[in-house]
């Protein structure tokens, strides 16, 4: 592991941190919150690449096990895995894996609508499909009715994904972090 990169993957893990400072929105139906940390998730796997995104979130939820307040609200510690975002957390890090899987096969080939939807199929439905599946078992609630209730976080997280994918691109187009960002697919 290249320690520029481990830097690199260390800032990311501060990224998530900082946006778990915006207030979550609480739903009345759901015991699962709107969160902007899934920004982070997303960038993670398209900035950084299956190896150093999946590092970058292993640690932040590392630090929230720990029992560091870096969730939304100020939520940290082993309790938030046992409860109804569990789903949710521990698709983190398997979805900045997937995302940057799927980048780094497509590197060369990357635009605004390719890396939308890398983060839709990995980061938007992966994440809130298996979130949901996983809250239904811990609150006792019938699996469809979960997955019904979770097309509520589609319309955010895709607003999320679009923000995610322009930043991406913006990136990929500036041949300093272009650059750098292509050696860690290797």
């Amino acid at each position: 592991m290249n320690t520029k990169f481990l830097v690199y993957a260390a800032m990311m893990t501060a990224v998530i941190a900082v946006m778990g400072l915006v207030p979550a929105i609480p739903l009345p139906f759901l015991p699962v919150p709107i969160v902007l940390q899934n920004i982070g998730i997303f960038l993670a796997g398209i900035l950084l690449g299956r190896k150093y995104g999946f590092l970058s979130v292993v640690v932040f939820l590392l630090l929230v096990m720990a029992g560091a307040p870096l969730l939304s609200g100020g939520r940290g510690g082993f309790g938030v895995f046992l409860g109804p975002s569990a789903g949710y957390l521990g698709m983190y890090a398997i979805s900045a894996y997937l995302i940057g899987w799927a980048r780094d096969r497509q590197y060369d080939k990357l635009n605004f609508g390719r890396t939308l939807a890398i983060i839709i199929v990995f980061g938007v439905i992966l994440l809130d499909t298996v979130g949901g599946i996983v809250m239904a078992f811990i609150i006792h609630m019938p699996i469809s009715e979960a997955l019904y209730l979770s097309l509520t976080f589609i319309p955010g997280d895709v607003m999320k994904a679009v923000i995610a994918s322009l930043i991406a691109v913006a990136l990929y187009n500036n041949p300093v972090t272009a650059r750098i960002m292509k050696q860690m697919s290797a």
